[in-house]
């Protein structure tokens, strides 16, 4: 199996729905990745991992509602106006941020390779 041509770090601009929440991340998609916690499961987003130092909240920080639960080390953040989730704060790493794709705009996720990570079974 050959692995797909890595992609040039760049910066991706994005948003929930409704345009309250904009943020920026930069970064060259080594993987993308989906979860079988409860809650990712539930909302069944696209995630690329990110450091801290590479994600920028550009606006709408009062816009967003968080949400922890289990351990209250995830932090999980969605738009209170349209309720998209755009990106959380990992539980196993903390310093890094799970982005959902989908908010990214003109990003086509063809080609990179995604993981199933498994949520559900930790304690």
């Amino acid at each position: 199996m050959t692995r797909p041509e890595p992609r040039p770090e760049r910066r991706y601009v994005g948003s929930c729905h409704c345009g309250a929440v904009r943020f920026a991340v930069t970064t060259d998609f080594p993987e993308l990745t989906t979860c079988d916690c409860s809650i990712c499961a539930r909302k069944n987003a696209l995630m690329v991992k990110v450091h801290e130092s590479a994600f920028e909240l550009l606006s709408g920080a009062e816009s967003l509602s968080e949400y922890q639960f289990h351990t209250n080390t995830a932090r999980h953040f969605f738009c209170k106006t349209c309720g998209i989730y755009p990106f959380h704060r990992k539980r196993v790493a903390p310093d890094h941020f799970g982005i959902n794709i989908f908010c990214l705009q003109d990003f086509d996720p063809a080609g990179i390779p995604v993981r199933a990570t498994v949520g559900k079974g930790m304690a």
